[in-house]
């Protein structure tokens, strides 16, 4: 909390309920999901640990027996093969006082005959004690257990000591054979269990955790309270759920490891005996530590969150303090807004009149240009039709024009022709030039054919023959030759007379030609004077129309703006309204700012 300039104290923030739950629900949801599922998967963790530790401490403890258990058997099985060779009492007495010696852990070892004390029998102690008197060593189970596993060495049930007090111990016997093979004692030993109590004792998972061995029934077999040895039951003092479990499905030779409630258990059958290792203690050992870390985790969550919604406090407090900033300025604007918007509709009321003056102008101004465009436009008409008049007579005088123009043509076509053909009339004088060249020279050729012939006698009468007639044939081309160059003659000197013809008629046909050229020039000259009258009047006409057009196009903007200076007034009394909602709105924000300070 600080004092404001009144003396009055306020929160830091100016934050109501919504807004703080706003902030700290998000965050405190993410914390607690976290949270719960960080607890779970270490409480899994934390289980499938346990689980693996217990067992694998039973297979200690189990270990543990086994080496307890380890001496006796080997100590049992020495001796009976020693005593094989000799039975003499004094020997079989230093044979126990020294295995005894070598196996202290082993309370006494014993060597009792085949025989009963009443057939003469004896009973060795390794002590050199005295047996008691009516003691009948063959009704003992150790000795018929013995008997039965015929060599093997017989472990028996745990039993209460005579010889010490709430001692539990647990004989070892052995069959004794001699060298020929026949039963002649059982050896044995006992073995004080003390020392697997102490042993087991010492191994713990935690401080609470209780490791015991107990038989079929659950009687303890080694226990912190000696007293309980053989006389209570396991199952007396455990928390397992006991509708669920009882020593006949609990102890039923299957290992077990599991947890139920607030407690673990685990249970594992030792060996080839009738007993069991039993662990169990309370889970809350192993989750201890992770309950502190668990504390810090949600300590720091918890100033995480704190430190958010200082943050995000202070974040909204600002954002709070340019909202009242705004709200107060939009105040300000909305008040100068209200102001002009009453100077603009004064104004709009005005300017409106002023465009209404100015359509009825623009409309009399547009009546007026349509009757001008009208006379205009007729003026324009008679100049069309006279450029038309013009139009049809320039048309005449140039289809004229292209007559001459043709008659020219043919003409100068004709005379091309006949000069052509006095072309072709030389170059066939050329050839019967030619022509009577070869005839001269066969002429010749046939005579001097003739004078060889008629030197050749009778055999050259026939060449003589055809000599003669080529001759013939020469003298008859010749004579057409000059038949033909006086025919060539007469037609050069008539195409000479028919071009001499033409061209004076071309000459007439140029000067009718050039006098049509220049008529069709002068009525060109008329048709563009009459076609740029008749432009320019259709382009005043043009001119006029766009001028009406554009008269009328302004009158209809003036009338659109005359209307849009009425919804421009309609706006500003609009706006004038809005300003006034925006100043209640700016006035109930500044009213909202005051009741979110909070003393």
């Amino acid at each position: 909390m600080k004092n404001n300039e009144n003396g009055e104290k306020k929160l830091m923030f100016s934050l109501g309920w919504k807004q703080v739950a706003e902030i700290i629900l998000p965050l405190a949801v993410v914390a607690i999901f976290t949270c719960v599922s960080f607890v779970n998967i270490v409480n899994d963790i934390i289980r499938a640990n346990t689980i693996r530790v217990a067992d694998e401490l039973n297979q200690k403890v189990e270990y543990e027996v086994r080496l307890q258990f380890e001496p006796p058997v080997f100590a049992v099985n020495t001796l009976g093969f020693a005593l094989a060779k000799s039975q003499d009492d004094d020997d079989v007495l230093n044979l126990l006082q020294a295995t005894s010696f070598q196996y202290p852990q082993c309370e006494v070892f014993y060597y009792a005959t085949i025989e009963g004390p009443s057939d003469g029998g004896r009973f060795i102690l390794s002590n050199d004690d005295l047996v008691p008197e009516g003691f009948d060593h063959t009704q003992r189970d150790w000795f018929l257990n013995a008997l039965e596993e015929g060599g093997g060495v017989y472990i028996s049930e745990p039993y209460v000591s005579a010889s010490a007090t709430n001692t539990v111990c647990v004989s070892f016997s052995r069959v004794v054979f001699n060298e020929y093979g026949d039963e002649v004692g059982v050896v044995g030993t006992d073995l004080a269990l003390n020392n697997l109590s102490d042993v087991i004792s010492m191994m713990n998972l935690s401080p609470n955790t209780l490791v015991n061995i107990v038989d079929r029934q659950g009687l303890y077999l080694t226990n912190k309270d000696s007293s309980k040895l053989l006389n209570n039951n396991y199952f007396d003092d455990t928390k397992i759920d006991k509708k669920k479990y009882d020593y006949l499905n609990y102890l039923d030779g299957i290992e077990k490891a599991f947890v139920q409630g607030n407690h673990f258990y685990a249970v594992r059958k030792i060996g080839v005996t009738q007993w069991f290792s039993v662990i169990e203690g309370p889970i809350s050992d192993f989750t201890g530590s992770f309950k502190m870390w668990l504390r810090v985790i949600l300590a720091i969550v918890a100033l995480l969150i704190a430190g958010n919604v200082f943050l995000n406090g202070t974040r909204m407090n600002k954002t709070k303090q340019k909202e009242n900033k705004v709200s107060e300025k939009l105040l300000s604007e909305t008040q100068n807004l209200a102001v002009a918007s009453k100077e603009n509709a004064a104004t709009a009321q005005d300017q409106s009149a002023a465009v209404k003056e100015i359509v009825a102008t623009m409309e009399d101004n547009n009546s007026l240009s349509e009757n001008i465009a009208q006379k205009i436009k007729d003026v324009a008409g008679v100049a069309g039709k006279t450029s038309a008049d013009v139009v049809d007579g320039v048309k005449y005088l140039e289809e004229n024009v292209a007559q001459l123009r043709e008659i020219a043509k043919a003409n100068d076509t004709t005379i091309d022709g006949i000069k052509a053909l006095g072309e072709k009339i030389e170059n066939i004088w050329d050839i019967v030039t030619l022509i009577n060249s070869v005839a001269d020279q066969a002429k010749i050729i046939a005579f001097n054919a003739e004078l060889e012939a008629s030197s050749a006698g009778e055999a050259g009468k026939n060449f003589h023959i055809v000599a003669t007639e080529i001759r013939r044939l020469a003298d008859g081309i010749i004579d057409g030759t000059k038949e033909i160059k006086a025919s060539i003659n007469e037609i050069q000197q008539s195409s000479d007379s028919l071009i001499l013809a033409s061209e004076s008629g071309t000459e007439k046909i140029t000067s009718g030609y050039e006098n049509a050229k220049s008529l069709e020039a002068r009525f060109e000259s008329i048709k563009n004077a009459s076609e740029i009258t008749a432009d320019s009047a259709g382009e005043i006409t043009t001119i006029m129309q766009q001028q009406s057009m554009a008269s009328e196009q302004m009158l209809i903007t003036l009338r659109q703006i005359a209307a849009g200076v009425e919804n421009f007034t309609a706006a500003t009394e609009n706006i004038s309204n809005a300003s006034q909602n925006l100043k209640a709105i700016a006035c109930e924000l500044t009213e909202k700012k005051s009741d979110t300070e909070e003393v």
